[in-house]
Order: C-alpha cells, then structure tokens, then sequence
C-alpha cells in the first residue's frame, strides 16, 4: 500500500507546483480579455491585495484612495480613476505582466513565472498573485471610476 501513497504524493506535488505557476497569458492587442479564473473578483479582496505592504505591494508605487494609508508612492499613476481610464483586459494585463506593453516598466510581473531576473529561490517557478487574485485586483481598479 505505501506505492499508491506515494504515487498520490508525488502526483499532487506535481498538480500543486503548476497551479503556482502562470498560464499563457492569451493577449489582444493591449489587453488580456478573458478573465484569469472561473470565479469573478471580488472589489473588496482586490482592495486588501491593493492596500496591502505584504502581498500588492501597489502602495509603493502608486497613489489611490486609500485615506488609511499616509505613505503613498509617487512614480506610477495615481490609481484613483484606474476604472475609466482602462478596461477590465486593460487592467489585466497591466497587472498580469506590464513589461508586454512596455518592457522598461518598473511595474512588477504579478501574473508571470518565466523570464524573470533576480528571483528569490523560494519564489522561482510561482506567481506573485494568483489568477483569482489578479481577478480580485481588476474588480477592484474598475470601481475607482
């Protein structure tokens, strides 16, 4: 009985590392049109993500409407407005892997496991965000019209 158990094992580690990892990314034109995940996002997830210094880390950056929050960067666009400037493909994109669009950017691969430099050991092969967080993300960017 201890083959079929570690046979479960290893086919779950296997099943477990590519969910870590970003799928192919399908673009048109400046957008990725078709949501990242089955379940649509949630604005008030995305905000957290948003807000957060542990995991979007967009507050470095970017400025918004985060009233909370006195220490708010300054090098990218101010997020507030984000919803009428771009479309939710727009927004995907932007945060999946900005570099497609501008491969200068500063703005951080979310969605991207390939390519990159400098990654931290503990963080080869896997995402910053996953696919249903990128959702939660573009959700919330749409509501700041």
């Amino acid at each position: 009985m201890r083959q079929p158990v570690r046979m479960a094992t290893a086919v779950l580690a296997v099943v477990c590392a590519a969910a870590t990892q970003a799928l192919e990314l399908q673009v048109v034109g400046d957008a990725i049109p078709q949501a990242l995940s089955a379940v649509p996002g949630d604005a008030a997830r995305g905000r957290e993500i948003v807000a957060s210094r542990q995991s979007g880390l967009c507050l470095l950056c970017h400025t918004g409407p985060f009233p909370e929050d006195r220490f708010q960067g300054s090098l990218a666009p101010d997020l507030a407005g984000a919803g009428s400037r771009w479309s939710a493909g727009q927004l995907r994109l932007r945060i999946a892997d900005a570099q497609r669009l501008n491969p200068q950017t500063i703005m951080p691969a979310y969605h991207r496991s390939e390519g990159l430099q400098r990654v931290a050991p503990a963080w080869q092969g896997k995402t910053l965000l996953s696919a249903q967080q990128v959702e939660d993300v573009v959700a919330y960017l749409l509501t700041l019209k």
